[in-house]
Order: structure tokens, then sequence, then C-alpha cells
């Protein structure tokens, strides 16, 4: 199976990395620079190990005419439609699609222009960065695929990319319910960036303070209190492993939108955190602390842009990232 993961990131590189030393046919489509950076291989710092693995990176001058069986999408929600028009020659009608974006609105996007017989579900877990040398530096031990055919979606399909992206280094799960296991991530993403943006500090942090686990439980109720009203409620488990990750003695877990968001780069907000607020209001369920970090990333943003307009170079009164 031919497969190109369109970005290499801190998701999209690991799991690409991953898929390149199993000696899967697999190939990053990414900018010159990263291609640059890629040359001489991709370094992956784990939690116990160091070691450098060799890819293949093209840019989208260097796409040829032949369509590839597999296009995974890891590029962040603001790049995914700039992506999708360089992508002409890489997808034929045979193409399977796996985004494995945060959130639910690329799906709308995909789904319409691709329809849902061409595009899976999918949703990742991996804590980790890129370092200012291109490297990809996994935080915590967790590394996870789950994907599966949307509803009336192409089952054997999911399934046949399923035992082609299951290697060592990784746990992946084919499931057929993957539109559940997409909004509970989507939840997820925002209780994490919801904590860390208000308190700005990482969950273990948080959680060592006397009220900082009622607050993380007030956060999650908020958020769980949406996927009920969208018909995904979480179940006891799966409330109980968000609320162990979040309130881990010492974790130094921060969400990268919570990274990028105090680190001065392009962050997910609107995508992630303002359409889960926009979807809470369609739904009725008031959601206080969503809508407070919502406001502050609002907020820094707006002063950001108005110091690019005005030349200014103050530096951000915003304390460095935890993790």
């Amino acid at each position: 199976m031919r497969i190109l993961i369109a970005g290499a990131g801190a998701t999209g590189g690991y799991f690409g990395a991953r898929l390149a030393q199993a000696g899967r046919d697999v190939t990053f489509l990414v900018r010159s620079g990263r291609a640059e950076q890629l040359s001489g291989g991709l370094r992956l710092i784990g939690t116990d190990t160091d070691e450098t693995v060799q890819v293949r990176a093209l840019t989208t001058e260097q796409l040829d005419d032949r369509p590839y069986d597999l296009v995974m999408l890891a590029v962040k929600a603001s790049a995914l439609e700039s992506v999708l028009g360089q992508l002409g020659p890489a997808i034929g009608p045979e193409t399977l699609v796996l985004p494995i974006l945060n959130g639910m609105r690329h799906l709308r996007l995909l789904n319409d222009r691709f329809g849902t017989d061409r595009v899976l579900g999918g949703s990742v877990r991996v804590v980790a960065r890129v370092t200012p040398d291109g490297a990809i530096r996994q935080v915590l031990p967790l590394a996870e695929i789950v994907l599966g055919a949307q509803p009336g979606g192409p089952a054997a399909r999911a399934d046949d990319v399923g035992r082609e992206l299951s290697v060592p280094g990784y746990k992946l799960r084919v499931t057929q319910q993957i539109l559940t296991t997409m909004w509970h991530k989507w939840a997820f993403i925002v209780a994490s960036g919801v904590g860390s943006i208000l308190m700005r500090a990482s969950f273990g942090e948080i959680a060592a303070m006397p009220e900082g686990r009622d607050f993380i439980r007030e956060v999650l109720a908020e958020t769980e209190g949406v996927l009920n009203a969208a018909g995904y409620p979480a179940s006891d488990s799966s409330h109980r492993s968000s609320l162990e990750m979040l309130t881990q003695p010492g974790s130094p877990f921060v969400p990268s939108l919570y990274r990028d968001f105090t680190e001065g780069r392009e962050h997910e907000g609107e995508h992630l955190v303002g359409d889960f607020a926009a979807t809470a209001r369609e739904l009725g369920v008031e959601t206080p602390l969503t809508d407070l970090a919502l406001l502050q990333l609002r907020v820094h943003d707006r002063a950001k842009a108005a110091d690019r307009a005005s030349g200014s170079t103050a530096t951000e009164a915003l304390p460095p990232d935890s993790a």
C-alpha cells in the first residue's frame, strides 16, 4: 500500500516514522524547508530512546501523476484547504483519505469533497512536540491510532488500512464507532485546553493544588455535558480515563493548543474551542468555563494582531511552557 502523509509535525512525523521503521511504503508531503531537515533522517526522541529514522519526503512540486492508496492528513486545520488544493495528483478514484486532525469540522469538508465512501474517520493520541532542530520529542509513553469507516462507509477497506498501519511503536484499533471516538477526543482536547489556558499550568501542577482536582472535574463535567446532548455520552470508563490523565501527580501534560498559545505560534483555538462552544450553544448547553477560555484566546489573538499591525516588538507576558 502506497501511503502519503501530508505533514511531518509532531503527529504526522511520529506515526510516519514508525511506519517507515517497519518498512511500509510511506512518503511525507512537506514544505521545502522541512524536506531539507528530513533529508538526513527524522530523529525520534522517546521517553527512553533516541533514534534517527530514514524517511522519504517530497514537496508538492515533486508529486508525480501516480495516485496513492492512502493519504493521511496530519496538518493543522487552518492549512487543510490549502493542502487539499495541492494534493490533486496524489488522489485517484480509489484513494482513501484518513484525516488525523482534531475536532469535527474537517470531516464535513472532506465528506463534501470526496464522499463518505472514501473518507475514513481517524483519531490519534500522542503527546509529542517538534524541537527547534526538527526532531520529534515524545513527552509521554502514549501513542495510538483509532480509525474506522463512517456509517455506511467501506468497513472492509478500513480493516485493510488498519492491518497496513499496524506496526510496532504505537497501538492501533479499528472501530465501528469512529464518530463516537472522534467526539470524545474533541471533548477531551477542549477540556485539556480550557484547563491549561485558564490556569496557565500543566495538569500535574493544577492537580497538586487542593482545589485543582475539583476544577478539573468541573471542566470535564462541562465538556461531557456537550457530549451527552450531542448523542455521544462518555462511558464511565472513558470518564475515569480522562480524569486519571488530567489528575496524574507530577504530570507534565499540556495540550499542543496550550503550547502553541503560550509560545506565540498559530493555534487551533477557533477550530477546537470555538467550534465546541458554538456546538454547545446549538445544543442548548451552557459552557461558562469553555467560553471564558475562548475569550482569553480571542483577546490574546487580537492583541497580537494589533502588535503586528503597529510593528510592536514587545514580548508576550505569558509564562513559559511547563511541559
